[in-house]
């Protein structure tokens, strides 16, 4: 598994829900990392220090040029609150602020669970198709209260 925190994590406070979570998984023998993009968050290293608040062990964070290679052979993606840095419309979309943008390719992996706050676009303003995609599960709403249901579903 393959968790990619972004901007809506920071706002909701969840980076320790996250932990929790990704612990929880481990303990079932899972095998969880996460994708940090060079510009997730409102300043650049944004996700790196908020995971490392909550304990989250450095070499379980990956750069996009490590982890882009590892999404066709992620089981399941699971998005925090990204939108723009996620955004497969960066690579067809000409004219728009993300074209040409490199971007996490999680549409690359089997299953992918997204928690947004809800389905407008990110701050580029650019609609994601990753939202329409088959095999992609939209939990929307406040993260931390979505990264709960998710909790609760491995209890």
């Amino acid at each position: 598994m393959i968790i990619v925190p972004g901007y809506g994590m920071a706002l909701a406070q969840a980076q320790h829900k996250v932990k929790q979570l990704a612990d929880a998984l481990e303990s079932n023998g899972a095998t969880v990392d996460y994708a940090i993009h060079p510009v997730a968050g409102r300043m650049p290293g944004h996700m790196n220090v908020l995971l490392a608040e909550a304990n989250v062990e450095y070499e379980h964070l990956l750069e996009m040029d490590v982890v882009n290679p590892l999404f066709p052979e992620a089981d399941l993606v699971l998005i925090v609150g990204a939108n723009d840095v996620v955004n497969p419309a960066a690579n067809t979309a000409e004219g728009t602020p993300i074209y040409g943008m490199p971007i996490l390719d999680v549409d690359k992996a089997r299953g992918v669970i997204i928690c947004n706050y809800d389905e407008k676009p990110g701050y580029a303003g650019v609609e994601n198709p990753l939202y329409r995609k088959p095999g992609v599960v939209m939990l929307l709403g406040d993260a931390a209260a979505s990264l709960d249901r998710l909790l609760g579903m491995l209890r």
